[in-house]
């Protein structure tokens, strides 16, 4: 008899494998971080990344924008279309700005 709680060798086990359904706001891995912390940290990233210019301040504002779509990915269903219209707008906007740092 196995443990089901143990992955057997070679498989990776996904995160929240155990849970069982769609989840609900507040649930996911990101629940615990303060929303302010989020915010210094994508306007301190924003910031750095402007005023350091070039290829460096590109790779930055293309991280913020992996993560901008990554959270749009997940939250897609969950979104009005409006919601997605002004997420997509924002994620083409850093990107605009990326590739405007690059040419600088």
């Amino acid at each position: 008899m196995s443990d089901r709680r143990t992955p057997r060798p070679g498989r990776v086990r996904a995160p929240f494998a155990r849970r069982r359904g769609p989840m609900v706001p507040g649930e996911g891995p990101l629940a615990r971080v303060p929303p302010l912390v989020v915010f210094l940290a994508v306007v301190v990233v924003f910031t750095a990344a402007v005023i350091l210019g070039g290829v460096v301040g590109a790779l930055l504002l293309g991280l913020l924008a992996l993560g901008v779509a990554g959270l749009l990915a997940a939250t897609w269903p969950r979104l009005t279309p409006s919601a997605r219209a002004v997420r997509v707008l924002v994620l083409v906007v850093l990107v605009a700005i990326a590739v405007g740092l690059v040419f600088r």
